[in-house]
């Protein structure tokens, strides 16, 4: 009889991604958190890969020292089986479908820095104009 693998619960593996979007934007290493926790960056890895749950007590240590409240790791969630929420434009809310490259990270950053709401949104317009070119090109292909 063979072992089924078991799949990570879906929680898990949100938060796990929540945890290495926080993560990288602060630019830690999985070794430096690890230090922190008193943890391998091994250790690390399974958290954020969802393989590993994150205690209570342990989940509360990794928001202190990634410097966000505890309920920044759920937000987004939407249970089992909903579709991921995306950028949500009434409360510009960031959820985990952002994929974490470093081009995303810089651009993150950067757009971080930019203080005048109204040149945010117009960025925000280009991008999404530039991504439905892409989609429509890919589309005619």
């Amino acid at each position: 009889m063979a072992v089924e693998s078991k799949k990570p619960n879906p929680v898990d593996v949100h938060v796990g991604a929540r945890v290495r979007f926080r993560r990288t934007m602060m630019g830690t290493s999985q070794e430096k958190l690890g230090e922190a926790l008193g943890v391998t960056f091994q250790q690390v890895q399974k958290y954020e890969k969802g393989t590993n749950r994150v205690g209570a007590s342990r989940l509360q240590k990794i928001a202190e020292v990634l410097q966000v409240p505890v309920s920044f790791f759920f937000e987004g969630y939407q249970g089992e089986g909903a579709q991921p929420a995306g950028l949500r434009e009434a409360d510009a809310e960031f959820v985990n479908d952002y994929p974490v490259s470093a081009e995303s990270i810089q651009l993150n950053r950067a757009f971080g820095r930019i203080q005048d709401p109204k040149i945010r949104r117009r960025i925000v317009e280009l991008v999404r104009s530039l991504a439905e070119t892409e989609a429509e090109t890919a589309e005619s292909k």
